[in-house]
């Protein structure tokens, strides 16, 4: 297959630290040109791939510090994007809808012949920008209402607010042989993830320090964002001691499985509705149990009592804390090979495509009934009227066969 991807210009691929989105998208490119198929990826230059790769400026835009409502340069990056696309040839497109400037896709794919699915990343609304929330989701259920659409968790497909057209849900995979434990347990437990309310990091301390166990984060904080920046600096950081309390900056790949290797659990303390949890994943892949609030999509990536536990509050957690040990590490990983393996992903991948472009050809192609197609019969006495009838409206009657009537040839 000939397949174009059309990543979000704002986070590198793969992402230096966080970046879930572009985690699951490099994955899946990966596996794709694994697998033989002839892959484009449109992003931003500092992408690393295997793919083909199309870009129209060289730094992602949060590296290159344009804060994520600097929305100019993200819509020149799909408006190329899509004006590559039409001048190539592609059996389908798979756009990626993970935060608000990503929705210019659809207005700008409106009238594109070659097929599309798109992913649904995030959540609902998307006219947002740090506490204020717009309406302008609704204008764009113009082109979203019939727009094929992926979601990444049943939990996910059911938070939305719209009638959408979902054509499947499929949960992220990752190469599960690049997560290969590096150390043997160690007596303290971790979180990671982005500093903001939602994520929990101040539940995990708190949790930790019920239990009597020491907690070790490794996060983002977004300095475009003040909800994270004050949210670090007045709840987290006041209770970092160094000692029960450690906060080791943001981790790449390598460091965060270093760390989930090394780690007696990881600590989930959810307070939204999150589409997936690629961190609970990547813990689970190195064996590393997960101890994760019940929401969002935490009951469909975590199997209570086998690769983890779902509890509902801080108090529940810090009494799941000692139960880790009854968890068999290797029994933690096999768990997240049999069922997210980024093979497994891409494959489903595949279904959607062949799903979506046979429906697109079928729409193109409409079955027109014989009975609706009325033929007139053309005989000669027809055209020799045609012409008779023409040259009496176009010349005076007693010029017609005077001047116009051809005689015939001896």
């Amino acid at each position: 297959m000939k397949i174009a991807h059309i990543a979000p210009p704002w986070i590198a691929i793969p992402p230096k630290n966080y970046g879930g989105t572009e985690i699951v998208l490099y994955n899946l490119v990966e596996e794709q040109v694994a697998q033989g198929h002839d892959v484009t990826l449109l992003a931003p230059g500092d992408a690393r791939t295997s793919a083909k790769l199309v870009s129209f400026f060289p730094h992602s835009l949060i590296d290159a510090g344009v804060p994520w409502q600097g929305h100019l340069k993200a819509y020149y990056h799909l408006y190329k994007a899509v004006s590559y696309i039409k001048e190539h040839e592609f059996d389908i497109v798979h756009a990626h809808l993970s935060s608000a400037a990503d929705m210019y896709v659809f207005p700008l794919t409106a009238h594109m012949t070659t097929p599309m699915v798109t992913t649904l990343h995030s959540c609902f609304p998307f006219d947002r920008a740090q506490t204020w929330t717009g309406d302008a989701d609704k204008c764009y259920l113009e082109w979203l209402a019939s727009a094929p659409m992926v979601a990444i968790s049943e939990s996910a497909r059911a938070e939305v607010p719209h009638n959408l057209h979902f054509v499947e849900t499929i949960h992220h995979g990752i190469p599960i042989a690049q997560f290969a434990p590096t150390a043997q347990p160690e007596d303290f437990f971790a979180w990671l993830g982005r500093f903001v309310p939602e994520k929990g990091a101040h539940l995990a301390i708190a949790a930790a320090k019920q239990a009597g166990v020491s907690v070790v984060l490794a996060g983002t904080i977004d300095k475009h964002m003040d909800v994270s920046v004050n949210y670090f600096n007045d709840m987290i950081k006041p209770l970092i001691d160094g000692l029960q309390v450690k906060y080791i900056g943001p981790v790449n790949m390598q460091k965060k499985i270093d760390l989930l290797s090394r780690a007696r659990g990881l600590l989930n303390p959810i307070e939204w509705e999150e589409p997936f949890g690629m961190v609970m994943l990547e813990a689970m892949a190195v064996g590393c149990p997960v101890i994760t609030f019940a929401r969002g999509a935490a009951q469909e990536v975590v199997c209570h009592k086998k690769s983890g536990f779902l509890v509902h509050d801080a108090n529940e957690m810090a009494q799941f804390i000692p139960r880790v040990r009854e968890l068999d590490r290797a029994t933690v990983r096999a768990y997240a090979e049999q069922h997210f393996s980024v093979c497994a992903m891409a494959n489903k991948y595949q279904r959607v495509y062949k799903k979506v472009i046979a429906s697109s050809r079928q729409r193109a192609t409409p079955t027109l009934a014989a009975s609706t197609l009325r033929v007139p019969s053309i005989t000669p006495a027809t055209i020799r009227s045609k012409i008779d009838e023409s040259v009496r409206v176009s010349y005076p009657a007693a010029l017609t066969r005077a001047t116009l009537e051809v005689e015939p040839q001896p």
